[in-house]
């Protein structure tokens, strides 16, 4: 995706690929919302075409309340459900589906007009087809996820796999963000300073880190585990880290390890962050660059503080309501990605060598 295309062809695909990435930061927050409600395990099966539309009658609402009886969350954690809480959490998961399927549509048919006016470019063919690709096997791990919380004694889905799910949702994300940007941004503006881009190569793969210990976060809500700040329930160094005799275990089913990792982490991308930043500043650039370098900054700071603000506010959570919590973690999602994209415009923007 480095080679040069004209504007007349390619603004309005990347205005195109641009409407994309909205949509698919509004999915991945329909994601967070049905796992705070609990939805994400409310619909038991993965009809493509016919579970387009959600129930239409009494009879068909029943029929689904029923199928939702059969899962272990219901028979373990929800069985004083009504057909109301069942409704509530119905939509938010169908919703998630929908809109899916929506963003299906909207890159699907752009695609096919684009086609006939022949604005692709051979070299862009591949890129292309690897958007499709990624965007069908989200679904896939979607639904491997949904099912992982549908056996067995499990309530919520696995944490590992609402991880994996997480995670290729944000590849999704920059992938589609930075093929917009090889269509928009002229390679006059971009700069060089290759210190500058090793060390945001490095950011983003800690920062890949934070937002996988995130997931693991949310899968295990591990907020609660240790809802103090700046201390970790007293203590800087936190005890029972290592409570699983399988050590390994630990990093990932260990509420208070993965809790002390994904505190730690941050405070390291803070620093990290602060340190591109200062060298970003002394980088000579062209008016664009010089009014975004501050952005990593700015949006780490701002997730720090609503990291601290959701861990503090985690005792006041009320099952099956919508609070101030569930606010903050909301928030601290959206930051997160804006965050990571913050990122990607700079690797983007700054190379190692003078753009040919």
């Amino acid at each position: 995706m480095t080679q040069e295309y004209s504007h007349r062809s390619s603004k309005p695909v990347a205005i195109w690929l641009l409407v994309g990435v909205g949509m698919i930061i509004i999915q991945i927050l329909l994601g967070g919302i049905t796992r705070l409600t609990g939805s994400g395990l409310s619909i038991t099966e993965w009809n493509v075409v016919t579970g387009t539309l959600p129930p239409m009658n009494e009879e068909k609402w029943l029929i689904e309340f029923a199928k939702y009886k059969q899962t272990p969350q219901f028979s373990l954690l929800n069985f004083d459900f009504t057909l109301k809480d069942f409704k509530f959490i119905f939509f938010w998961e169908w919703f998630h589906r929908f809109w899916a399927r929506l963003i299906g549509v909207v890159f699907a048919i752009p695609f096919i007009i684009f086609l006939v006016q022949r604005r692709f470019k051979p070299s862009m063919v591949k890129p292309m087809l690897i958007l499709f690709l990624l965007g069908a096997l989200q679904g896939v791990i979607g639904w491997i996820m949904v099912a992982s919380g549908l056996t067995g004694d499990a309530i919520y889905v696995k944490p590992a796999k609402l991880a994996l799910h997480f995670v290729f949702a944000l590849g999704l994300l920059c992938y589609t963000f930075w093929f917009a940007m090889e269509l928009l941004v002229p390679k006059a503006k971009i700069v060089t300073n290759r210190s500058a881009r090793k060390l945001t190569l490095g950011i983003l793969w800690v920062l890949l880190l934070q937002l996988i210990y995130g997931a693991f976060m949310a899968g295990h809500k591990a907020a609660t585990a240790a809802p103090t700040w700046p201390d970790i329930n007293g203590q800087l160094i936190p005890s029972g880290m290592m409570k699983n005799e399988e050590g390994f275990l630990n990093l990932v089913d260990n509420r208070v390890l993965i809790h002390f990792i994904h505190r730690g982490l941050a405070y390291i991308l803070l620093v990290l962050v602060l340190w591109l930043t200062i060298k970003l500043y002394k980088t000579k650039g062209s008016s664009l660059f010089n009014k975004t370098r501050w952005w990593p900054l700015a949006l780490v700071l701002t997730q720090v503080v609503l990291g601290i603000l959701s861990v503090l506010t985690s005792l006041k959570i009320v099952p099956n309501q919508w609070g101030v919590f569930e606010w903050m973690a909301q928030l601290h999602q959206l930051v997160a990605m804006l965050l990571l994209l913050s990122l990607v415009w700079v690797l983007y923007s700054v190379r190692s060598k003078p753009a040919a």
